[in-house]
């Protein structure tokens, strides 16, 4: 029996295909603007693998950024306790509890030693509802927004929802997935307003040092630009590398800086969806506003669990951590024992992001694979294990694997791909 492929995921340009033209607004079924969006390649992925799963399938999937490990259980029992509270029984303040509020801006002193306030502070449901409410609330139609590439798949679709164009910089293995200064210039026009920034990294792991995080702040400040920087893996860093938040390093960008945050990773919270922004009060008060009209507040208790969460220490987090730099060693070595496979060594969040250029083209079980989602699909149907192609993160001729997962299933799933790429010639 074959797997399931990923063509409903993806068309030939590596995106799902948007809703056909009507003749008329009348006969348009579905917007042309949520028709044109494309679904997250990555919840598809792990669908699909779950999927053939429960079909009793021994598919091992490297498609999730889901930490494998259990929510600690202080923060379970804070749910529990707030279940059974009758104030979470009832309507909270749409921007958030004051509490948790109060405790993000604690949490965001001690962790990268930035100074906010509570009003500072928008809670929203998980990292994606904040990333696109900021985006929202600064973009104006056809404002540009540079993007640098690989990026995670939820950027580009949350700026094009919020009327903005996202304009792609491309990184590649050479540079360790960073992008320079004068890659950035090269890409601003008159009508660009925003700098995506993200480090670590979702999908390569990369992780920018200090000084050049603040060239590039430097850089946004001079011309003026907002920037929206992701800070959701934070505390995944391994080796050498080292946490630099962007508005701390440059703090003259604050008055012009939203940052991107959540529970999701650090607190192995993924479900629970609780995530902030981070910004000027004004534009968190317009994001809020907006919230109070689209799902008002999060969950209460979510929201009392996130308080356990960013008010206790960080032992369960560096237990974590442990075991996916030891992941992390394992899955590099692993793929770069591959012919035609390089995989540079990532220092945060928990992806490698293998190039797999040399490999297309190349016969592999009688079929010969042009890009990364007709390889994708060959080691789905064929090897059992489930990767998501470059495509979806924007830069075709690269896999994307997350490492939170077992270290046993890990080792089962690499070896499998292992097999199957030897046959290529």
């Amino acid at each position: 029996m074959r797997a399931p492929g990923l063509s409903g995921v993806w068309d030939d340009a590596g995106m799902s295909a948007a809703t056909p033209p009507a003749s008329s607004p009348a006969d348009r079924r579905v917007s042309a603007r949520v028709g044109a969006i494309s679904e997250s390649a990555t919840l598809a992925v792990d669908a699909k693998a779950k999927a053939l799963k429960a079909a009793g399938r021994p598919v091992i999937g490297f498609g999730a950024g889901e930490p494998d490990f259990p929510t600690p259980d202080y923060i379970v029992e804070a749910a529990i306790e707030a279940c059974r509270n009758p104030k979470y029984h009832r309507y909270t303040p749409a921007g958030g509890l004051p509490e948790l509020k109060t405790a993000i801006a604690a949490k965001t002193l001690r962790d990268s030693g930035y100074e906010i306030e509570p009003a500072n502070v928008l809670v929203t449901n998980g990292g994606k509802q904040a990333i696109y409410e900021a985006f929202a609330a600064i973009l104006d139609p056809g404002d540009e927004v540079i993007v640098p590439a690989p990026y995670w798949t939820t950027y580009p679709e949350s700026i094009r929802l919020a009327g903005g164009v996202p304009v792609d910089v491309v990184a590649d293995e050479t540079t360790g997935y960073r992008v320079t200064v004068e890659q950035l210039e090269a890409a601003r026009t008159d009508r660009t307003k925003v700098l995506l920034f993200v480090s670590p990294s979702n999908p390569t792991g990369a992780v920018y040092s200090r000084e050049q995080v603040e060239a590039v702040g430097r850089w946004a400040a001079e011309h003026g630009l907002w920037v929206l920087t992701d800070e959701i893996y934070e505390h995944l860093v391994y080796g050498d590398a080292a946490f630099s938040s962007l508005p701390v390093v440059v703090p003259e960008l604050r008055e012009k800086c939203i940052i991107v945050n959540g529970v999701a990773k650090t607190y192995a919270m993924t479900g629970w969806r609780v995530g902030w922004a981070i910004g000027p009060k004004d534009v968190i008060k317009a994001a809020t506003n907006l919230q109070s009209h689209a799902t008002s507040n999060v969950s209460n208790v979510a929201q009392a669990a996130a308080i356990a969460a960013v008010s206790g220490d960080l032992t369960a987090v560096e237990e974590m951590k442990v075991a996916f730099d030891r992941r992390r060693k394992t899955i590099v070595r692993m793929l770069n024992e591959i012919d035609g496979v390089l995989c540079p060594e990532p220092e945060g969040a928990f992806y490698a992001y293998p190039s797999v250029k040399e490999l297309l083209g190349k016969e592999i079980r009688g079929k010969r694979p042009q890009t990364s989602v007709e390889l994708a699909e060959l080691i789905l149907e064929e090897a059992e294990v489930a990767v998501v192609p470059g495509e979806a993160f924007g830069t075709p001729g690269y896999l994307r694997l997350s490492y939170a997962l077992g270290d046993e299933d890990l080792v089962e799933g690499v070896s499998r791909i292992q097999k199957l790429l030897a046959e290529a010639k």
